[in-house]
């Protein structure tokens, strides 16, 4: 219920009113997490994965949340599973963690990874972190392009407002 707004808008976690997520389901997502990590054998993908969302789920709020446990998280999937857009979401934690400058540069080598050329939250990912640095043109420059990738038109109008945003903040 927390992550649509009015009319399927997607909302973003930051924006997310916490008291709307399904309480039960989480601390039953924690227990079976809790069970996983009791095997001994260690955590495959699916168990860090969940063990990312347990960060995020038990955080009292977004500003509280461990992101420094995130990006260590994040190491230890893409050591089992490399991949871009695991690669991604990792430098969304390493921005959220060290500051926009170490998401930036934790992006780089992503910009020329052909498996991202069409896939629209790399640069609305990268818009964000300019746009926490100022870099108001160039952040409005890569919402652009997000939304020239971008196929589903609730996530469109949702660019289209934080591309908004950035302009009245200019």
């Amino acid at each position: 219920r927390a992550r649509r707004g009015p009319g399927g808008r997607p909302v973003l976690l930051p924006d997310q009113d916490r008291t709307r997520w399904d309480h039960l389901l989480i601390r039953l997502g924690l227990t079976a997490l809790d069970r996983a990590a009791a095997t001994g054998s260690g955590l495959g993908p699916y168990g860090l994965q969940a063990a990312i969302a347990a960060r995020h789920a038990t955080a009292r709020t977004y500003e509280d949340t461990d992101w420094e446990g995130i990006v260590a998280l994040y190491d230890a999937l893409l050591a089992l599973t490399p991949s871009a857009v695991i690669e991604l979401n990792r430098a969304v934690a390493m921005g959220k963690a060290n500051g926009p400058q170490a998401g930036l540069d934790a992006l780089a080598q992503l910009m020329e990874e052909p498996a991202l050329d069409t896939y629209h939250l790399l640069p609305a990912v990268r818009a964000d972190l300019l746009a926490q640095l100022d870099r108001v043109d160039d952040a409005r420059a890569e919402l652009d392009r997000a939304i020239r990738l971008a196929t589903n038109d609730a996530e469109i109008e949702m660019l289209r407002a934080r591309a908004d945003a950035l302009t009245r903040h200019v």
